[in-house]
């Protein structure tokens, strides 16, 4: 069985019987159980790094297959988010100030505002950041679903890939060497994708020539 980290182990013991067993299938499964846990820890449940973890166990045993799992828990966290920011649109705003309490507001601005930039930055931010809120906020304030998805897929391949890279790299390490350096990897991820998203604003913006011709 692949769930073999001593850390899952452990935190499986934390958690309801019936959520142990989800973990010991998924774990059974491979990359297609790493994506059911990435869907449901981003949607309707709750499993603690478990898919950082399980994503761990798998590029350490197979390191050729990295690129495949990295996509698979990237797919997987991102569909979870686009059911539930689904589930909250219907919920309505009521039940989002219900979960946010003080910071709704707060939450809701910087939707509104920043839209694509804004959930990209939430996406990234590291534990113990709320970010199932901002998915929430998403749906309830009606946050394009393509820009929200985008930014989703953005920040969840940039998470993967880096974890999966230091599996690979670092092995067991890998974990510790994230919470001891969460902070300086999420700036410089964050770093990144700014200057990404600003070039492909100015290319987006920045005018064909015949589109220049034409308002002559």
């Amino acid at each position: 069985m692949l769930v073999s980290l001593n850390e899952v182990k452990l935190l499986a013991v934390s958690l309801n019987t019936w959520k142990q067993k989800i973990i010991a299938f998924a774990g059974s499964l491979g990359a297609p159980g790493l994506f059911l846990i990435s869907f449901l820890d981003s949607s309707v449940l709750t499993f603690p790094v478990i898919n950082d973890l399980l994503l761990i166990e798998l590029c350490m045993q197979h390191p050729s297959r990295m690129p495949l799992y990295a996509i698979m828990a990237a797919a997987g966290s991102m569909l979870g988010c686009i059911l539930l920011y689904y589930i909250a649109e219907k919920g309505g705003e009521a039940l989002f100030h219900s979960k946010a309490g003080r910071h709704g507001g707060a939450i809701r601005h910087w939707i509104e505002r920043n839209g694509f930039g804004g959930m990209l930055a939430a996406a990234l931010l590291p534990p113990p950041t709320p970010f199932k809120i901002f998915v929430f906020a998403a749906g309830v304030f009606e946050m394009p679903v393509a820009s929200f998805a985008s930014a989703i897929g953005v920040a969840r391949l940039f998470r993967y890939f880096g974890v999966g890279y230091l599996a690979v790299r670092y092995g067991h390490n890998a974990m510790p060497f994230l919470a001891q350096h969460k902070l300086d990897v999420t700036m410089a991820v964050i770093v990144l994708v700014a200057v990404s998203y600003a070039l492909s604003q100015v290319i987006l913006r920045a005018k064909h020539p015949y589109e220049s011709a034409a308002g002559k």
